[in-house]
């Protein structure tokens, strides 16, 4: 039986543009929940020093010690052992100290979308509660420059056992620290390998890559502000469900449903925050409409697969639909769109009460790359949310 569905990474989003975009109108909420609680240790990973010494706090390193990491050595390569002894992957263990200068363009152009796939047996498994598979969307260009025509959605770029890989995150509200926010919000598998696996590494976010759209050719002998032009950004903590934690794999499984994630950030150079420095953040809508309630939706990403090269944002947007992969799982949204991997984890918008607002992400798609699916956002998504908000936000 030929895999059908993918997971990609996916991108940005129109915040005045959007309404337009969508023009959908509001509605309620319906409460259904996915999960995620996984609350931040005390501790979170460090920035450089002045001499670009990574500094790791004293307990944090200890914990990394009792696994066999040497810290001293982390900066230098030793984050490339990918052990599966040495692989952290507890929700406490998270560790992603900067190093200064490790994503140059040239190596964020080489960052590969990471596929996820599901089985035709996985897909079909819930089938009598999922929706028609909907009509093909054909995905737009977005108008250049990005920043003034989507919402402030960037790569999220890391490295896993494969190498460089990228996905796709939108600047988040954060709503204990008004105006000054410095979340991120992706997919669960931008940050973390599920249940076989443990934490990525050298997580890092840029708003509005190639903000004006270049093509590779102009981009030949671009300067990092042209593909950077707010900067890059370090996730300083990561937090994803336990059930994307304990159940995500290759193939989606049982994480798929719960695959979300919220980074909390910190620039490699500079002190504001990062929506002091983006200039905007969008709320997000923890109410888990229902699909019927919820109108049109619209995904956003920088699809990295053939026939898309990753540098250049698109969208689309439809009417969703539900999709089941277990009858023991939350439904998923299910949009038309030919995106291919490269943007997973971009923000799904809709439109309440006049306003964009995010209410799901990228996170599975068919190997024909003929619609996406991204979960619903319900009671444990806004817990996960505001643990992190008030533990880390202030930093």
């Amino acid at each position: 039986m030929p895999a059908a569905p993918k997971r990609g990474r996916r991108g940005v989003l129109a915040a005045t543009g959007l309404v337009a975009a969508l023009a959908l109108t509001a509605t309620a909420c319906d409460g259904s929940s996915d999960s995620a609680s996984d609350k931040p240790d005390a501790t979170t990973s460090q920035a450089a020093d002045g001499d670009g010494k990574v500094e790791i706090p004293a307990d944090l390193a200890g914990k990394l010690k009792e696994h066999g990491i040497d810290v001293d050595q982390w900066k230098d390569g030793g984050w490339k052992n990918w052990d599966r002894d040495k692989w952290l992957r507890d929700a406490k263990d998270f560790v992603n100290p900067v190093i200064a200068g490790l994503w140059k363009p040239e190596r964020m152009k080489s960052a590969k979308e990471a596929n996820k796939t599901v089985t035709t047996k996985d897909a079909s498994a819930g089938q009598g509660l999922s929706d028609p598979d909907p009509a093909p969307v054909k995905a737009q260009a977005e108008k250049t420059p990005y920043h003034e025509n989507a919402a402030p959605v960037g790569k999220v770029f890391f490295d896993s056992p494969d190498g460089p890989a990228v996905c796709s995150g939108t600047v988040i509200k954060d709503v204990n620290h008004p105006g000054k926010s410095n979340l991120v919000w992706t997919a669960g598998h931008c940050v973390h390998a599920g249940g076989d696996g443990g934490w990525y590494r050298n997580i890092m976010f840029v708003p509005a890559y190639n903000d004006l759209g270049k093509s590779e050719a102009e981009l030949g002998n671009a300067n990092p502000a042209e593909i950077a032009p707010y900067g890059n950004w370090w996730a300083d903590w990561a937090s994803t469900s336990n059930q994307w934690i304990k159940g995500g794999s290759e193939t989606g499984g049982d994480g798929a449903a719960y695959d979300y994630s919220v980074l909390h950030v910190k620039p490699e150079q500079g002190a504001k925050s990062l929506e002091e420095t983006v200039g905007a953040a969008l709320d997000v809508d923890f109410s888990a409409p229902s699909a019927a309630e919820a109108a049109k939706m619209g995904a956003w990403g920088y699809p990295a697969a053939p026939p898309y090269n990753g540098l250049k944002m698109f969208k689309c947007v439809d009417v969703p639909g539900r999709l089941s992969l277990s009858p023991s799982l939350p439904t998923m949204y299910r949009i038309g769109c030919d995106m291919t991997g490269g943007s997973s984890g971009g923000g799904w918008f809709r439109v309440r009460g006049g306003k964009s607002v995010l209410v799901s992400n990228t996170s599975i798609g068919p190997a024909d790359n003929t619609w996406l699916a991204g979960p619903q956002l319900g009671p444990e998504a806004e817990a996960l949310y505001q643990n992190m908000s008030k533990t880390y936000g202030g930093r």
